[in-house]
């Protein structure tokens, strides 16, 4: 028997990396349409699923106010580059807090609500997801279910699988042939989740349908979560971006805390204030008492230390100056009524062009939409023949950023749309079955 030489084994098994059994993920369906995008030659290409907001001239805007104390924060002689607390500035946990829940929030009289500064709203999931796995356990810390809405942000679901939770399941959230919230399926899916399900929330525009509940529809909600015993965490994308009022937007969060629900709130300030680039998010506790929130905070602390250790400063220091400077915080509150106005003129416009080149799926439904992106639930064909006929580039789930729709291309898009869904009709009836 010939016999191989130690010397030979020992180089054969040196020449492999010691990550050999690491598969390839495959890029994601976003990923793949970035990437066509920019291998497109066509001078006249357009992508419509940026995540900012742009101005009418089509460059990102930077909102005033942010500008201004911008400038205030980086001319201060005595600013200094230290480290922040592990769990943020305090400052800007303090004002977090009051924004969401509100100044006279019960839960903050009663000393039971806290907020902590993360990088940006996915670090903010990412720790709740990790915290809620490693002490959520009122049940069987290996089963309980997580419940994420059908259609939803892919984040969430890889998030959760991620931090070790097994049984993920959908709540139906929209009824694609009514083009319309699905309230009672919804409804009926809290009604047979588990007791101590986790329940993923979004508001101030649900991602991507651009539609949320409204507060009859919350309140029944809430009613059906409290008596099924359901814990519920938000996740907020842009508050005061989606209808341009604050408080409106923070009703859902603010409901569940009057019915005494103990939650989680994630926040993400990218949109709202205008810092995509500086990853400001921030994650609010609402416990029973506050012995418990003292407990969570201990968690929190230990979790972040040996994750990020402190979270960066500048972006937070711009938040917090303008949430505790009276004449900012007005100013700030004008620019999202100003961005969300013009936001809601250009769905309108759009709808509106939609029906008078008569386009021949209904689309009234963009009209109740609110927050940055329109959601037209187009089918994969029409997405296809925007990008391969037409250059018009959305996101993977097909929906469009409405800042980026102006008076130069808001009626060729609108044309280009209505022959997307020309397109898709003949094509569905080309595929029907011949009749017998």
């Amino acid at each position: 028997m010939e016999i191989t030489p130690k010397s030979q084994c020992v180089n054969r098994t040196a020449s492999l990396s010691v990550f050999q059994e690491t598969p390839l993920r495959l890029m994601s369906r976003q990923r793949v349409y970035n990437d066509e995008y920019n291998r497109d030659p066509n001078p006249e290409k357009m992508y419509l699923g940026s995540r900012e907001y742009f101005a009418e001239d089509g460059e990102v805007w930077t909102l005033p106010v942010v500008r201004k104390v911008h400038r205030q924060i980086l001319n201060d002689p005595t600013l200094c580059h230290d480290d922040t607390s592990v769990l943020g500035q305090s400052e800007f946990n303090r004002a977090s807090t009051a924004l969401i829940l509100g100044s006279e929030s019960i839960a903050i009289v009663e000393k039971r609500a806290d907020s902590i500064q993360v990088p940006g709203g996915n670090g903010a999931l990412f720790m709740a997801a990790q915290f809620l796995k490693r002490w959520f356990t009122i049940t069987d810390p290996s089963s309980p279910a997580v419940y994420i809405s059908e259609p939803c942000w892919e984040t969430h679901v890889f998030t959760f699988q991620g931090a070790g939770f097994s049984d993920i399941r959908r709540y139906l959230y929209w009824d694609h042939e009514k083009l319309c919230l699905a309230i009672p399926q919804w409804l009926e899916d809290m009604e047979n989740a588990p007791e101590y399900s986790i329940i993923v929330l979004q508001v101030a525009a649900h991602w991507p349908t651009a539609m949320d509940p409204t507060p009859a529809e919350w309140r029944q909600i809430a009613e059906v979560m409290k008596r099924k015993r359901l814990f519920p965490f938000f996740f907020v994308t842009a508050q005061g971006l989606a209808t341009g009022d604050l408080n409106k937007d923070a009703f859902p969060v603010r409901h569940f805390v009057t019915e005494r629900f103990e939650l989680l709130c994630a926040q993400s300030y990218s949109k709202n204030f205008g810092l995509c680039g500086e990853r400001v998010g921030s994650l609010t506790i609402v416990s029973r008492d506050n012995p418990s929130l003292i407990r969570i905070r201990s968690q929190l602390m230990l979790a972040a230390r040996c994750t990020w250790s402190t979270p960066p400063h500048l972006g937070a220091r711009i938040v917090a100056t303008i949430l505790n400077n009276p004449a900012f915080f007005a100013e700030w509150q004008a620019n999202l009524r100003s961005m969300a106005e013009r936001l809601m003129l250009v769905r309108e416009k759009l709808a509106e062009e939609l029906r008078t080149l008569g386009t021949l799926r209904p689309l009234n439904h963009i009209r109740r939409q609110i927050g940055l992106y329109m959601f037209a639930d187009f089918k994969d064909s029409e997405i296809m023949y925007l990008k391969k006929r037409r250059h018009i580039y959305l996101t993977s789930i097909g929906q469009i950023n409405m800042s980026l729709m102006n008076s130069q291309n808001l009626s060729y898009v609108a044309r280009c749309i209505s022959e997307a869904v020309q397109s898709g009709l003949a094509t569905s009836e080309t595929a029907q079955p011949a009749e017998l």
